[in-house]
């Protein structure tokens, strides 16, 4: 959902970590109003259609954040408690298989090596209040 379109990325976005997510849009539309107990109004952007979606709002109450890049080191104060999930190599391989059928060898090369940069360079593993191995929990 906060996706930053691709002509708004800096050309060198692929060398910087969560260079191809828009995290100030998110502080702005999630992060800020969650904290102040505010509703939550955000556009989630469409990969496939290159547009920003229709504003929708979220109750007031817990909000739980999710996603690769959630936990970014800029946006560590917004939150009360992370937990990072993980799971081995195998599994990731074959869940992500699954997931993304044909893409997958794309996926593999390009998504995943983004997203290890962006472990390793922001340690996101090691600044998890919990981490949580999945491998097996799901058949």
């Amino acid at each position: 959902d906060f996706y930053r379109p691709p002509e708004r990325r800096a050309e060198n976005w692929m060398d910087v970590p969560s260079g191809n997510m828009d995290l100030e849009r998110f502080r702005k539309e999630v992060l800020r109003p969650a904290q102040a107990g505010e509703t939550i109004l955000y556009r989630p952007y469409d990969c496939q259609t290159g547009r920003m979606g229709e504003a929708k709002p979220l109750e007031e109450g817990l909000t739980i954040v999710e996603g690769t890049y959630s936990q970014h080191p800029s946006l560590a104060e917004y939150y009360d408690f992370k937990i990072f999930l993980t799971c081995g190599r195998e599994e990731q391989t074959r869940r992500l298989r699954a997931r993304e059928g044909d893409y997958f060898p794309t996926f593999d090369r390009v998504w995943r090596t983004l997203e290890e940069r962006y472990f390793a360079a922001c340690g996101t593993e090691g600044a998890a209040d919990l981490v949580v191995d999945t491998t097996g929990f799901f058949g």
